[in-house]
């Protein structure tokens, strides 16, 4: 997990950045008014036609084809406007001269049962509109402009414009009464996943099929790169095979088969397009070949030509990205261009590397490796470990940046937040990749989380929640009670640490178990709850991209007495509320799967129900408040702590790929892809564990270190 940033739109200089918080701050207040204002234009306007009952075209077409639209004709054909009933004509005895022209005109071509093209204004629009005196409509038309005119003035048209959607529940079965814990329908509520999935692939392969990005607002799609890269296709492949969506995987495949090529002059994030796209293909290869009952093709049954599709595919990607790591120091490159097989610096931080980024890559390529027994694979992805780990960083804590050129890191600053949490997510993925082969990546992990414990955890005020801080200062600066919501896969993390994949009871029951591992799920089931409270907390039900929490001065060390409330009392006045704190620029919500991959593995781990029902309540939020109308799929939201809140009109692969799949998990049987057998990489795609035979090995060992952590020269 890192900030999710492929095209790279902000790396960005602090100044520049300020400066666009600054414009889009003020451009977001003046915008509701402008909105405010052309809309009543729009009434005016269309009191004016209605008037001169002069014909034209809308500009809006709704899509003829969306199958919502045969359910909202058969209703619309019973309705007395349809049948040509009073109002219409009535309407018409008032249209003077021209009465009835467009019905006529508009007889010639459309079947009176169906909407009227302009759905949002049906010809047979409210008589009271139409019957209002005409020095009315002109008052509101001018002082409407007159509104125009002054905001004008003053500069207050922005560029883009943020659309506000109502929250009206879409499905009945959000207003119904629901079951709560054990007595819950969990295959049930599994498919509304799958609906929720459905809806928004189909709009995606509706509106912008084969395209990077998909816009489901202004319902359109857009590339980045000539031919596309499958961003979306291809992350949420797996998904698809997960849910036996046997129909859509055919077209995802014969895409990935027909149109998807790597051989473009494109720069891309090395971190991204391995995280996604090559963990993509190597989970569907998996799946595919572990589980041909799921989505079941004759194209991959084995001897088919396309038997190994996906893993080719994954092969002539992989070839391209590892030039990245042909730096002086092996550590990866920020970007490369897999056209030219060349590496590329970044174009900011003075050219270094996310130290997440170049050490969140080990998992796909080492099971390439491993399917393909081309072993420099693994030591391209290996030695970027030994790199950072001879840095001799004090108690396992790194800062977030690194050097291709030397190896050594970038400044101070040291979070579990964008840029430095899946170095620790890997640490531990890594040892149980190998079936716990590689204690190297273990001892790395438990001198990391005591780290964290040392140095980032705290807790709350007056609550007493536990947080895990930043120090963007160095761990001699002061702690920061700053949370990204991206820090929420550590409670998921801990617990799978301690229990290595079994159920805490199972665990508890190993030789291994220790007052370590106890005092770990304690931990995380601690940071399970604030990050549960991001999302009560919010308007929305939805987590803000980043919270702030009270905290003491100087802040309480890990272990102080701390008694946080067992509910959330949903009162706005609640005592726990005082304890976090969301600034205005930090409100949107990405579709993000932290918490609930969190969740999952919380619910998997420990068997209890609650993270299970918190996963189902957040669930919901999503569908009352992301969905987009007339069947255009979820979108990501400027603003979630108001309602209606404000949509970002973009989809985030990773909502198919991860967040989607995290729920599907969830509410899913144990036995579907159980925790012990395989390990999920940062972005959701799931590998099988494996031994690593005569061909691999460690090929590093630590250098000594003091009780600190720290290297001894």
């Amino acid at each position: 997990m890192n900030v999710r940033d492929p095209f790279g739109t902000h790396r960005k200089s602090a100044l520049s950045i300020l400066k666009t918080t600054a414009s889009r701050a003020a451009v977001d207040l003046t915008e509701r008014a402008v909105g405010a204002s052309i809309n009543a234009i729009e009434k005016g306007k269309q009191a004016v036609d209605d008037f001169d009952m002069s014909f034209t075209v809308p500009k809006h077409v709704p899509s003829f084809g969306n199958p919502q639209r045969i359910v909202e004709d058969h209703v619309w054909g019973s309705t007395a406007v349809a049948r040509g009933g009073k109002t219409s004509s009535q309407s018409n005895k008032n249209a003077g001269m021209l009465g009835g022209v467009q019905d006529r005109v508009g007889g010639l071509f459309d079947n009176r049962n169906t909407l009227p093209m302009y759905k949002d204004k049906p010809y047979a629009y409210p008589a009271s509109q139409r019957a209002r005196p005409i020095w009315r409509r002109k008052r509101v038309l001018g002082f409407a402009i007159l509104l125009l005119l002054l905001l004008y003035y003053f500069g207050a048209f922005g560029r883009h414009h943020d659309t506000v959607v109502s929250s009206t529940p879409m499905w009945a079965w959000l207003t119904a009464g629901s079951e709560s814990g054990k007595t819950a329908n969990w295959v049930q509520r599994r498919e509304r996943v799958v609906e929720a999935f459905t809806l928004s692939w189909d709009a995606y392969e509706r509106y912008a099929w084969g395209y990077d990005q998909f816009h489901p607002v202004s319902k359109k799609g857009e590339q980045m790169a000539p031919q596309g890269m499958g961003w979306i296709v291809v992350d949420a492949l797996d998904t698809m095979i997960l849910m036996n969506l046997t129909s859509r995987v055919t077209h995802a495949r014969e895409w990935i088969s027909n149109s998807l090529t790597y051989d473009q002059d494109q720069d891309v994030s090395t971190f991204e397009t391995t995280i996604r796209m090559l963990g993509g293909l190597l989970s569907a290869h998996y799946l595919s070949n572990e589980f041909p009952d799921l989505a079941p093709l004759a194209e991959d049954d084995p001897g088919a030509p396309g038997e190994d599709l996906y893993l080719e595919k994954a092969k002539d990607l992989a070839d391209r990205l590892v030039a990245a790591f042909d730096s002086p120091s092996g550590v990866p490159y920020a970007s490369v261009n897999i056209g030219k097989y060349e590496g590329l610096p970044a174009h900011d931080e003075g050219g270094a590397s996310s130290t997440a980024e170049a050490t969140t890559l080990q998992l796909e390529f080492k099971y390439l490796a491993k399917l393909t027994g081309e072993k420099y694979f693994w030591d391209k992805a290996e030695k970027v470990m030994e790199v950072v780990d001879n840095n001799g960083v004090e108690d396992g804590l790194v800062p977030i940046y690194i050097y291709a050129t030397d190896g050594t890191f970038r400044g101070n600053n040291i979070r579990l937040g964008s840029r430095g949490d899946s170095y620790y997510e890997y640490l531990i993925k890594q040892y149980l990749q190998t079936n716990k082969q590689e204690p190297v990546y273990l001892e790395m992990w438990d001198e990391s989380l005591r780290g964290v414990r040392k140095h980032l955890v705290t807790y709350t005020e007056p609550s007493g929640f536990t947080i895990i801080g930043e120090r963007p200062d160095g761990l001699k600066g002061s702690l920061s009670p700053k949370m990204d919501h991206l820090v929420c896969f550590m409670p998921g993390t801990i617990a799978l640490a301690a229990t290595g994949g079994l159920t805490e009871a199972e665990a508890k029951k190993q030789p291994t178990w220790t007052k370590k591992n106890e005092a770990d799920m304690d931990l995380a089931r601690e940071l399970m709850q604030t990050c549960w409270g991001m999302y009560k907390w919010m308007a929305t039900g939805l987590a803000a991209e980043i919270t702030y929490f009270n905290i003491a001065n100087p802040p309480l060390p890990e272990g102080a007495p701390h008694h946080p409330p067992v509910e959330f009392d949903a009162g706005p006045e609640a005592e726990w509320r005082k304890d976090y704190s969301v600034h205005a620029m930090d409100v949107h919500n990405l579709q993000r799967p932290e918490t609930v991959e969190s969740l999952f593995y919380m619910w998997r781990i420990t068997g209890d129900i609650k993270y299970r029902e918190w996963g189902w309540e957040m669930f919901r939020s999503f569908m009352n408040h992301t969905a987009v109308p007339e069947g255009g799929g979820f979108s990501s939201l400027s603003n979630a702590n108001k309602v209606p809140p404000v949509m970002r009109d973009n989809m985030e692969s990773f909502w198919l790929a991860e967040t989607l799949k995290y729920f599907y998990l969830l509410f899913s049987p144990n036995d579907l892809l159980p925790l012990d057998k395989i390990v999920i990489n940062t972005e959701a795609h799931a590998f099988p564990r494996f031994d690593m035979g005569q061909l691999f090995s460690t090929g590093w060992k630590r250098k000594p270190r003091d009780a600190n952590g720290k290297m001894i020269k």
